[in-house]
């Protein structure tokens, strides 16, 4: 089994599920967002399976510091565009595990994702 888990460190969230990861012993990779950005790959991935409004943190600050226009008139193409460019107005944490990813935490489901 393979996991990555895509975020910021800072991130409460993030220290969440990091924390959930390590107490349960899972081996997994952590890829910081504002360090190694975003390749346009992945996102298309990760686009093809979770619904872009999903992905897209519309609750944090850097989603507040967007300009009212953008907001407006935000959609698909957009919102991919805007994530490219700051990958941390993505919803976090984001883990992969084998090539799925699964956005946002709780232990739950953690736990029933992982065991």
């Amino acid at each position: 089994m393979t996991i990555t888990l895509y975020g910021i460190p800072n991130c409460d969230t993030m220290k969440k599920a990091r924390k959930w990861l390590t107490d349960k012993g899972i081996d997994y990779s952590f890829h910081d967002f504002k360090k190694a950005g975003l390749d346009t790959q992945l996102l298309d991935g990760w686009l093809q399976s979770v619904d872009w409004e999903i992905l897209l943190n519309r609750r944090g600050m850097m989603w507040r510091k967007v300009d009212q226009e953008v907001k407006d008139s935000i959609d698909r193409d957009s919102a991919r565009q805007l994530m490219l460019e700051t990958p941390t107005i993505i919803k976090r944490p984001a883990l992969d595990l084998d090539g799925t990813i699964h956005v946002g935490f709780s232990e739950e489901r953690y736990s029933a994702l992982l065991g």
